[in-house]
């Protein structure tokens, strides 16, 4: 991330707690080296989306490599873009970069614009998404608010554990808050709250002893109440729907061409399954027919022809 101390660092407030703390013990990402271009802070963001920072760092590193830019990226297919992404998982957002990256060289002449407004209607650029890059690639003030910023702010402030599946507009308010009204500082006050989340303010294993804020935390005074509700469980996915398109793509990713319906039956042997999961992969833009007995990556050749 760009060098962007500010108020935040003197300042006895919460966030400036939160940034001192950041200075001394953030994690040392790829993407937050003042160094990184705005495309680069975009794809890690899309990156990161429900996926570790230890497989995003090689996957980011190979992906950067060899699309530096977004002209780079939307010259190339959006199957080069889902062989590319590998196993990252979720690989709809490998097709909604590609169309991003379109998108930033018809709108913006291949730069990624610094306009709230204009990265929100990108192509599969949400709140969270635009409001980081603006944030962390161009030093501007917006709540930036994902799971780990939402416990954060609701255990600190409120002193309630969980905040709940979703990001709700009171979440961006609360956290709105609590940033320094210098942008440059709430860029970095952004930043601080996430990775405290993420590294000492946990879901599971909340390591209080070492938090900055520990002394004035709500849900620390409070005794550290549990959720009232039922925990979540991780998601199963040995046998899922998701397991078996996984399959199917790590077929059609290693193919140099369209791929016979007959390859992909070996692939999992409940048919019903199967066809679901390969229909699934075709409504969602990844995989299109070839005729009537083939199937290829989207856009992994010339148009393909109509069936029928």
């Amino acid at each position: 991330m760009r060098d962007i101390i500010g108020d935040a660092m003197t300042e006895p407030t919460f966030a400036g707690r939160v940034s001192r703390w950041y200075e001394q013990h953030a994690r040392d990402l790829p993407w937050r080296r003042p160094e990184t271009s705005p495309w680069a802070i975009l794809v890690s963001e899309v990156m990161l989306q429900q996926t570790p920072v230890v497989r995003v760092v090689p996957a980011w590193q190979a992906w950067l490599e060899r699309w530096p830019t977004p002209a780079a990226l939307a010259g190339s297919s959006p199957a080069e873009a889902i062989r590319m992404w590998g196993r990252l998982g979720y690989p709809r957002r490998a097709v909604r970069l590609h169309e991003c990256a379109v998108a930033i060289v018809e709108r913006h002449g291949g730069v990624v614009p610094d306009r709230l407004e204009q990265l929100l209607a990108l192509p599969g650029v949400g709140t969270y998404t635009a409001r980081a890059v603006a944030a962390f690639a161009y030093g501007q003030r917006h709540p930036v608010v994902d799971t780990n910023v939402r416990r954060v702010v609701c255990r600190a402030v409120a002193g309630e554990p969980d905040a709940g599946p979703t990001t709700r507009p009171a979440d961006l308010v609360a956290t709105e808050e609590l940033l320094p009204a210098e942008p440059a500082a709430a860029a970095l006050a952004s930043a601080a709250i996430m990775e405290l989340g993420a590294v000492v303010c946990t879901a599971r294993s909340p390591r209080c002893e070492a938090c900055p804020v520990e002394s004035t935390c709500a849900w620390r005074a409070s005794g550290r109440p549990a959720p009232a509700g039922p925990t979540r469980r991780p998601q199963r996915y040995a046998g899922t729907d998701r397991q078996v398109r996984g399959l199917l793509l790590g077929v059609l990713r290693e193919a140099t061409g369209p791929v016979p319906h007959q390859r992909l039956d070996q692939v999992w042997a409940d048919d019903v399954q199967r066809a679901r999961a390969l229909a699934g992969l075709v409504d969602d833009g990844l995989v299109e027919p070839v005729g009537e007995t083939s199937f290829r990556l989207i856009g992994d050749g010339p148009p393909a022809p109509v069936a029928g």
